[in-house]
């Protein structure tokens, strides 16, 4: 028995290696769909043909449509991050990178709706409903994909409050939150481009809005929310 051991867990990596690269051949596929036509109306058929394989397949790696749109999810968040680091990286003054910080959020969500989608999509869930469908280990890393841009900027608010540029009434943390929740809608905005308003009392009408536009006025609020 024991010499028949290392063959047998040879065998187990091996084939644990093939499990890990068909998941990410799939979800490679998924963010290729994703960024070609969008989130919307995606099937799991549609992925599975494109990795050339059946949907029973794409079943046997994942619980459901949700965790592989999470993990997904996952892949642009690590981006973002990147983009969000290298914005906080940059030096100046607390002001200046919170400004840089929030201008490269907007500035990825607008060159990646599929994000913004996929995003939107999870967050109007209920919290228990995600538990149910996605596996601890997927819905860890969405929680740390996140977390990580989350946390560059709930650090830069705490720094700026440490060196008295901010002034917060809240904690840094839910700020960080709730700039993230309005940011995606506002990111929203900026795709369709129509701004809403009254022409007269009881008259809608519909105007035009641009990305940079969504970008500035994200930007300044922002900055008048931590104003000191």
């Amino acid at each position: 028995m024991a010499t028949n051991a290392p063959a047998s867990d040879g065998r187990r990596r091996a084939a644990a290696a093939r499990r890990k690269a068909r998941q990410a051949e799939i979800i490679t596929a998924t963010r290729q769909i994703f960024d070609s036509k969008g989130v919307r109306d995606v099937q799991i058929e549609e992925i599975a043909s494109a990795v050339g394989i059946n949907r029973a397949i794409v079943y046997r790696h994942f619980t459901g449509k949700e965790e592989l749109f999470a993990l997904t999810l996952v892949g642009y968040l690590e981006e973002l991050h990147d983009a969000m680091a290298a914005a906080a990286a940059s030096g100046g003054s607390p002001g200046e990178q919170l400004e840089r910080i929030v201008g490269s959020f907007v500035d990825y969500g607008v060159a990646h709706p599929a994000f913004v989608d996929c995003a939107q999509a999870l967050m109007v869930r209920p919290g228990d409903e995600l538990l149910d469908e996605i596996a601890e280990g997927p819905l860890f890393r969405l929680g740390r994909g996140i977390t990580s841009c989350l946390t560059v900027l709930s650090d830069t608010l705490s720094h700026g409050v440490e060196q008295g540029a901010f002034d917060l009434s809240d904690d840094p943390v839910l700020l960080a939150n709730a700039l993230y929740a309005s940011g995606l809608g506002a990111l929203q905005l900026a795709r369709l481009g129509i701004l809403v308003t009254e022409a007269a009392p009881g008259i809608p009408t519909v105007g035009q809005i641009s990305a940079e536009q969504v970008r500035s006025y994200l930007v300044r609020s922002a900055l008048s929310l931590v104003a000191a």
